[in-house]
């Protein structure tokens, strides 16, 4: 029986963060969906289309796995698109204590809903100050985001200012 795990995100822009909690799920599990979500709380830069492409740049850039699978799901719960995958994990990368209390009451609902568990995997160090809100911040300002985000994401931003 094949583990599949779904990463979800905005990814609005994939950061170094965002790739290396996905490499490391990868490495965990068989099958990873990595899954461009739309998220009403949040204004967007980039349309979903947009952002599956800049991250399968991205994934392929970066050499990432062959078992990443780049999906997008704008309609419905998230743990429905887990029931239609068969993806009994949730992984989700955590910064600090903030984040954790964030998913919290999300860990539990997915649960209680679909019997999809959740799995915290702690962002290295160098990676726990990114956010893709701050990134856009320093790009829109003119800012070096290079340090944060891989290349063509980069050189994307540099374009769209």
């Amino acid at each position: 029986m094949s583990r599949i795990a779904v990463v979800p995100g905005s990814f609005d822009p994939v950061t170094l963060g965002h790739l290396d909690v996905i490499r490391r799920a990868a490495q965990v599990f068989d099958e990873v969906h990595v899954l461009v979500v739309h998220n009403p709380d949040k204004q967007a830069l980039l349309p979903i289309s947009e952002r599956m492409t800049l991250l399968q740049k991205s994934i392929a850039e970066a050499e990432l796995p062959k078992n990443i699978v780049v999906a997008s799901w704008s309609m419905g719960l998230l743990v429905d698109y887990c029931l239609e995958v068969g993806a009994t994990v949730l992984v989700k990368g955590i910064r600090s204590q903030i984040d954790v209390a964030y998913e919290t009451p999300m860990v539990i609902m997915n649960r209680s809903l679909a019997n999809v568990e959740t799995v915290f995997f702690l962002t290295d160090p160098m990676h726990a100050h990114v956010s893709s809100s701050l990134v856009r911040q320093v790009a829109d300002l003119g800012g070096d985001v290079s340090p944060y985000v891989p290349p063509v994401v980069a050189e994307f931003l540099s374009t769209v200012g």
